[in-house]
């Protein structure tokens, strides 16, 4: 990519586990290394490669656990690119970290961040959006995001708000009013027929400076805290980083900082996507046959309807059944209604206050 007097730097937070795919994705196998999209690729790797060629850099984020195991997935990254949480802290803290790391490399420079784990299509309207973003973010001191125009009324995304539109650095843009976490089915299907929601990608651009701006002003905590941090990498005392660290309250990028701050707006995209969320979401990416079955894998489903598997190394076969998930690995099998796919990161809880870690 051409070079620029401001380099642009991509951020991909890759961290977690992703528990609401549990058998599947696992500490040991988290959902982003997982492929999921029928690629054959991993999730991560589809999304370093697609934002590899929009950016002068691409960084991955993640948590001291997985940086082995990504540097062996994504094996030309190289350890300077990896920007990695002595533990995980929430996107807060992840990105603030990232950024911090960024702008010592250059303080003018502009972070794009990207899911690690989401499904995209469109490559070309993906690239579009994302110049838009830059273009807006490099034009004023915003804090830019990305939504897209509901296909369906989902209860299982986050939404944008739009507040009205505005034009910045030649970019019809929304001023984000609101950031909605996952309405219900009566609430998403308004606001589906209303217009003003998008679903949020937690995709964002911002002049680094500018960032770190609006979190010393509404994140403080973590702001002084991640300060410290960086001076204790920088002392070389890894152990006293990691120890300031995991002291820094939890919370996500978008309470935080977004939902509060007055220069946030949002690029309306036309690309196709899923945050893959939950076995049901994943099951919509998949091709079905005549009566709304889905599989991965070795599966067989007589007088059955609307029933997706996920099967590992064996024959898994249903007879008679409808709308249930069936997910099966070495060790453990999750069947479920479709209805409750939201609901497996209560049975990844039930399995910690069991004691039960060897499933985790």
């Amino acid at each position: 990519m051409a070079s620029r007097a401001a380099p642009v730097f991509a951020a991909i937070p890759a961290g977690g586990v992703g528990s609401r795919l549990w058998p599947r994705s696992r500490r040991a196998s988290p959902k982003h290394v997982l492929s999921l999209s029928g690629s054959g690729q991993p999730l991560l790797i589809e999304a370093y490669e697609r934002i590899r060629p929009l950016v002068d850099e691409v960084f991955v984020v993640t948590e001291e656990p997985q940086a082995e195991m990504i540097l062996d997935l994504i094996p030309g990254l190289g350890r300077e690119h990896l920007i990695v949480e002595p533990a995980a802290r929430g996107t807060t803290n992840a990105l603030g970290l990232a950024a911090m790391t960024l702008a010592e490399l250059d303080p003018q420079a502009l972070m794009l961040s990207t899911a690690a784990d989401h499904v995209i299509s469109g490559q070309r309207a993906f690239a579009r959006a994302i110049e838009s973003a830059l273009q807006v973010a490099r034009s004023s001191p915003s804090l830019v995001t990305v939504g897209l125009k509901p296909r369906f009324p989902s209860s299982g995304f986050g939404y944008i708000e739009s507040g009205g539109r505005v034009r910045i650095g030649g970019r019809l843009v929304d001023r984000v009013a609101a950031f909605v976490e996952k309405p219900d089915a009566e609430l998403a299907r308004r606001y589906m027929e209303g217009g003003r929601h998008f679903w949020n990608l937690s995709l964002f651009a911002f002049q680094l400076g500018a960032f770190l701006n609006e979190l010393r002003q509404f994140g403080p905590r973590h702001h002084a805290g991640l300060l410290r941090v960086l001076a204790a990498r920088r002392a070389g005392d890894e152990a006293r980083a990691a120890a300031i660290y995991t002291r820094l309250p939890v919370a996500a990028i978008d309470y935080t900082v977004m939902e509060r701050s007055q220069r946030l707006y949002m690029i309306r995209a036309g690309f196709q996507w899923s945050d893959v969320g939950s076995w049901a979401d994943l099951a919509q990416l998949l091709a079905v046959d005549g009566a709304g079955n889905a599989s991965q894998g070795e599966a067989l489903l007589v007088d059955c309807r609307g029933v997706f598997v996920s099967a590992s190394d064996r024959l898994v076969v249903g007879l008679g059944l409808e709308d249930l998930v069936v997910v099966d690995t070495d060790d453990a099998i999750l069947i479920m209604p479709k209805a409750r796919a939201q609901d497996v990161k209560g049975v990844v809880a039930a399995l910690k206050r069991a004691g039960r870690d060897r499933y985790l």
